[in-house]
């Protein structure tokens, strides 16, 4: 899920710089799309939500610390695009993603991240970290596994977060990116301070995993999969996704160190739990909140519980390169999941800023 801090900040702004939602622009959202056509840039075909149910190619390689699964469609020499997860989310997110932007000749890569699917720790011995700059290296592993030099990035949720740092960090090594959410980027000495209870309301989740009760429900297969099926309902209250749907990214929840994964994940974020030494030096740059000078698209779910009104306003200094924002009319959390084509148009869109 998104930066509590992030979030609580955002609540402040009120409704006076509400968002211009792409369903409902108008004239607007046409004058839009024909300056796109005007500038080269390809319209992405509407389809609807659930079109696709599988990917066509699923494969495994060697990368840092991981043997990494992930899905792979379009040419194999086309421009790369880097499709990244959140919790409780899998590469499903992105099913329908996928075929859109293979079709406008991108070589789409969609990985499980860590503790999720079919992605497995090589070693049984290495600790099973969730803090923030561990799961950027992973994917900055697994362009160097796949020889990318360089990639379009595009998440949300956890693969906002990965996507923002490795942006921030090693912004060689990013051609544009596509953030949900906007700036992602956790730090934790912040994350200390208490919200407004408004704002903590919508965190039950994370407290709850500060707890031996949480832990021991993420470790339960049957109590993880009901508790994810509660966060899609909750926080995508008009996406009607079936159960077929959900189920096939439930999957991903029965990797072995899942529990451990998403357990550490929000009570580091908390600082209730400690990273690892090694990873040290990112986060102190991290703690720093850079400036992403990439160019960058960033996209709002409206009916996401955790975007409140504000286009962006919240986060809009942290990008420094050529920049749009989107807001999504009627669409919650699963935002690719949810309106694949226009998730697919901000991907094209922010590789020819």
């Amino acid at each position: 899920m998104i930066d509590r801090r992030t979030f609580g900040k955002v609540l402040g702004l009120g409704i006076g710089a509400a968002a211009l939602p792409l369903t409902s622009l108008g004239g607007a959202a046409s004058a839009s799309a024909a300056a796109q056509r005007r500038a080269g840039i390809p319209t992405v075909p509407t389809i609807t939500p659930g079109t696709h149910t599988s990917f066509a190619k699923l494969k495994h390689i060697r990368a840092g610390l991981l043997n990494v699964g992930y899905a792979e469609a379009g040419p194999a020499h086309g421009p790369v695009v880097f499709c990244l997860h959140g919790w409780p989310y899998d590469i499903h997110s992105f099913v329908d993603v996928a075929p859109l932007l293979a079709a406008e000749g991108y070589r789409v890569i969609v990985p499980y991240l860590r503790g999720h699917g079919t992605t497995r720790f090589l070693s049984p011995r290495t600790f099973r970290n969730a803090q923030q700059s561990a799961i950027a290296l992973d994917i900055v592993a697994l362009m160097d596994a796949l020889r990318i030099d360089k990639a379009v990035l595009a998440g949300f949720d956890w693969g906002s977060r990965t996507a923002d740092i490795i942006a921030a960090l090693w912004p060689e090594r990013v051609k544009a990116l596509v953030s949900v959410s906007g700036y992602l980027i956790t730090d934790v000495e912040a994350q200390k301070e208490p919200l407004s209870p408004k704002a903590e309301y919508a965190w039950w989740y994370q407290y709850y995993f500060a707890t031996e009760r949480g832990r021991r429900a993420m470790v339960d297969e049957a109590k993880r999969r009901d508790l994810g099926r509660l966060v899609w309902d909750t926080v995508s209250p008009t996406w009607g996704f079936d159960d077929a749907t959900f189920e096939r990214t439930a999957a991903a929840f029965k990797n072995p160190d899942y529990a451990a994964i998403v357990i550490h994940n929000y009570r580091w974020r908390l600082g209730l739990a400690d990273g690892e030494r090694r990873y040290d030096r990112f986060e102190k740059r991290l703690a720093a909140r850079p400036v992403i000078k990439v160019p960058t698209v960033t996209l709002d779910a409206e009916r996401d519980p955790f975007i409140a009104p504000g286009d962006g306003a919240s986060y809009r200094d942290w990008f420094a390169g050529p920049y749009a924002h989107r807001t999504l009319q009627g669409i919650g959390h699963n935002l690719p999941q949810e309106a694949p084509t226009a998730f697919a148009q901000a991907v094209v869109e922010a590789d020819h800023l």
